[in-house]
């Protein structure tokens, strides 16, 4: 299976964009700016979206990607999300008043948008590979994904700080290999980070330690804030130097 990281920045600015993962070639994985780099063509292949909440740097190009492929597919795109999530983006976002309401568009029985709700411990099948939604802790109801390919598991925790029943979820995961993890603020904003309930590199490094097999997972760092993202990065190398970590980098392809 292959994952194709679009946009994996905490912020916008230059090349940087915000979170969202191509699975494959028909599956978004959060629907952040760098939605926006995809060819038309592309978009239009997209069938599934999985949201890990409703936080706008991980939904913002999902209306006018639904937008640019109107008229391009005879079958609707459907978004993963827990219920509150999908609420939200029922009354904040295609509500008419935002964006058009494309769950009925061009008509209710032909609609561009459907909705399907997934909650913790769910898990969909798409294209061989399988999504289960994973327990997080952020300031509105969120998920993480596991992405179970068969011959090995990759985690993608979404926004989180730290939750001990994210951890044992991945502990029970045999075949767990990567974990994509945010890591928002640098520790001078460790105040700010417990707040909005994100990582910092302290905080996230502490965390690690209830990872039950950390030499068999490599720890992808991902939504680092741009105007500190070499020292939050430099911070999370220096505490976790007992780690496999790395920096997740926009256009990387993680086979797995």
């Amino acid at each position: 299976m292959q994952l194709r990281i679009l946009g994996c920045s905490g912020g916008i600015g230059g090349t940087n964009r915000t979170t969202s993962m191509l699975l494959g070639e028909r599956t978004l994985i959060d629907a952040g700016t760098g939605v926006g780099d995809l060819t038309v063509d592309e978009m239009a292949r997209i069938d599934q979206v999985f949201l890990t909440h409703a936080h706008l740097d991980h939904i913002a190009c999902l209306p006018m990607m639904l937008d640019n492929v109107l008229g391009l597919r005879d079958r609707p795109v459907t978004v993963h999300a827990n219920r509150a999530t999908l609420q939200v983006l029922r009354d904040h976002v295609f509500n008419w008043a935002i964006w058009p309401d494309f769950s009925a568009i061009p008509s209710p029985e032909a609609a561009m948008l459907r909705f399907a709700a997934m909650e913790i411990g769910e898990t969909r099948e798409v294209d061989g590979c399988r999504i289960t939604a994973l327990p997080v802790l952020h300031t509105v109801p969120a998920v993480a994904y596991a992405f179970d390919s068969g011959a090995a598991t990759l985690v993608f925790s979404g926004d989180t700080t730290d939750s001990p029943e994210f951890w044992r979820a991945l502990n029970a995961i045999d075949n767990l290999r990567t974990l994509i993890v945010e890591t928002a603020f640098a520790d001078r904003e460790e105040g700010l980070a417990r707040l909005s309930k994100h990582f910092s590199p302290r905080l996230l490094v502490g965390a690690l330690a209830q990872l039950a097999r950390p030499e068999a997972v490599e720890v992808l760092i991902t939504h680092l804030k741009p105007a500190d993202h070499a020292l939050t990065m430099r911070e999370v190398l220096e505490q976790g130097a007992g780690y496999r970590i790395a920096r997740l980098e926009q256009g990387q392809v993680i086979q797995f």
